[in-house]
C-alpha cells in the first residue's frame, strides 16, 4: 500500500478541479441573471454588427491558421528544452532536432502550397489615376456613403 500512498495528492487533486469546474458551471446557471436581448444572442465577430445572415458557413481557413498556430507552438516547447541541454546531447540530439525542424518545415510548405493563408477570391483592383488626390475627407466619405453599402 506504500506505492499507492503517493498517488492520493493526484487523485485528491483530479477530485478537487472536477468539484471545482461542477459546481462552478451550477453556480453560474443558478446565479447568472437570464434576460437574453437581441444584442445578446447575436454573433460577435471582432465588434462588426451583422445586418444579414451570412450566406455560407464560417470558412475552414481561419482553423487552419489556427492549427499552423499549434504547430509552431509545438515545436518551441521542443526546441527550448533541447536549447537547454544541447551540449549533452551531442551529435544525436543534433540530428534529432534537424528531423523535427524538417519535418514541421514541410509540413508548413505544403499547407502553404495548397492555399492555407490565401484568404479569399483575389479581388479585381481598378488602377488609380495619378491625378487622384486622396485626403481623410474623400476616403472616410467614400467608405461611408450610402450607395456602396447597398
Amino acid at each position: 500500500m506504500g506505492s499507492l500512498d503517493s498517488y492520493l495528492p493526484i487523485l485528491v487533486l483530479f477530485v478537487l478541479g472536477f468539484l471545482f469546474a461542477a459546481l462552478s458551471i451550477i453556480a453560474s446557471k443558478l446565479l447568472a441573471p437570464q434576460r437574453p436581448t437581441a444584442a445578446k444572442e447575436a454573433p460577435y465577430e471582432c465588434g462588426i454588427v451583422p445586418t444579414y445572415e451570412l450566406p455560407q458557413r464560417f470558412p475552414v481557413r481561419f482553423y487552419l491558421v489556427a492549427m499552423i498556430f499549434v504547430i509552431f507552438d509545438i515545436e518551441v516547447i521542443f526546441l527550448f528544452p533541447w536549447a537547454v541541454v544541447f551540449g549533452g546531447l551531442g551529435t544525436f540530439g543534433l540530428v534529432e532536432i534537424i528531423i523535427f525542424s524538417v519535418a514541421v518545415f514541410f509540413s508548413f510548405t505544403y499547407l502553404l502550397a495548397n492555399g492555407a493563408l490565401d484568404w479569399g477570391p483575389l479581388k479585381n483592383l481598378k488602377p488609380v489615376s495619378s491625378e487622384a488626390v486622396r485626403t481623410t475627407q474623400s476616403t472616410v466619405r467614400r467608405i461611408g456613403s450610402s450607395s456602396e453599402a447597398a
